[in-house]
């Protein structure tokens, strides 16, 4: 099983801000803990640094005027037009060198993406990526351009089916926007219901339109769903959809922002099943493309990337943090001593009302999308 790990040490030079939850030391975290677990340097392994995209590719998905308004901002700073943007204060700010770290996300997602379609590689993991919510004319949720669009129609150019799983906290909305009308690319997204949670869609009820009615797949979840209501949850909906679709590729967001201690989010999840997850996406994908996405909490950042490489080269790693990575787990005051979390639990009437939820949206996922794609229903009825 070749595979491919993309990661630059350029992310060191970009920031978005003293106040900012999206901190770029998590990249460089995650990286120093692969590395002391020995998950740089495997037999089977191709190590690369992506060239940033040019706005050639940019274009493939976002619009001329907004890469020329992202572009000046970035040199000149925020202009009349930049608001118009999404770009300003708050969540998507502008800071130096900002062009380039678009550029550098978008061609660390294509290389993935080449990688896998061209057979040189089985699985590839591009933890910077996964920037799920920016939309053609406008940066979004901490994102400025669509690296997981751009994968996704690079794979569809070579004529792959592709089906894409987004695990983070957070509807990938960006992602469903770009196909929502297109039969050849599943979506599907399990996150924290829109309700309560940034951007506020990702309902059962949006499931395409026109012949892509059927292929936009939400599974949303309540407040406090932890590994006991999630995991059944994304068994009943995930591996029946892409046993029915059939994709040549798999291309996978795997946010780790649903981890039951992170700031930004609502949601119970421990690092043990987020890596069950992906190793079922892993398991039911006959080639992936994996991407990072939403994390804000760096030692769940750090520890759940590596558990999840691991798991794209098929191995078990030591529960004890390696002694080589001790500096930085006391320079980042890591709370965790292992890989894995500990025993937790939660008021049983929390686990209800979130089991109930889920229960709903499931059964409306069963009776809704899956008669489009001939799956039987529970108790045999299409």
């Amino acid at each position: 099983m070749k595979t491919a790990l993309v990661h630059s040490e350029e992310w060191a030079r970009f920031d978005y801000g003293p106040e900012h939850p999206l901190r770029m030391e998590r990249l460089g975290l995650t990286w120093r803990l692969m590395e002391a677990y020995g998950l740089t340097s495997l037999p089977e392994e191709k190590v690369l640094a992506p060239a940033p995209a040019d706005q050639t590719a940019l274009g493939r998905f976002h619009t001329k005027e907004y890469l020329e308004v992202l572009r000046e901002a970035s040199e000149r700073g925020p202009t009349a037009r930049s608001g118009f943007h999404g770009l300003g204060a708050g969540d998507n700010p502008v800071f130096p060198r900002l062009w380039e770290a678009a550029q550098l996300a978008a061609g660390g997602s294509l290389l993935a993406a080449q990688l896998v379609a061209s057979g040189e590689v089985a699985r590839a993991f591009h933890f910077a990526g996964g920037l799920h919510h920016a939309m053609p004319e406008r940066a979004s949720g901490f994102c400025y351009v669509n690296d997981a669009v751009l994968a996704i129609l690079h794979l569809r150019e070579r004529g792959l089916r592709v089906a894409y799983v987004d695990i983070d906290a957070h509807h990938g909305d960006g992602v469903q926007f770009a196909f929502f009308a297109d039969p050849a690319v599943l979506t599907i997204s399990t996150h924290e219901r829109g309700e309560r949670l940034f951007p506020g869609t990702g309902f059962v009820e949006e499931q395409g339109i026109g012949a892509g009615v059927g292929y936009a797949v939400n599974l949303p979840l309540e407040a406090f769903t932890d590994e006991d209501v999630y995991l059944p949850a994304f068994e009943a909906v995930v591996p029946p959809l892409l046993g029915a679709f059939r994709p040549d590729v798999v291309v996978a967001q795997l946010g780790i922002d649903s981890h039951r201690t992170d700031p930004l989010t609502h949601l119970a999840l421990n690092i043990q099943a987020f890596v069950r997850a992906v190793e079922r996406i892993v398991a039911l994908a006959p080639r992936l493309v994996a991407l990072g996405g939403g994390g804000y909490d760096l030692q769940n950042v750090a520890r759940g990337w590596t558990a999840a490489w691991a798991a794209l080269n098929d191995l078990e790693l030591p529960a004890e943090l390696p002694a080589a990575f001790a500096a930085d787990a006391r320079r980042f005051e890591f709370t965790a001593r292992t890989l894995w979390d500990e025993p937790a639990t939660q008021p049983e009437h929390r686990r209800l009302r979130a089991r109930d939820y889920v229960g709903r949206q499931v059964e409306a996922i069963q009776r809704i999308i899956f008669p489009v794609h001939q799956i039987a229903r529970p108790g045999g009825a299409m």
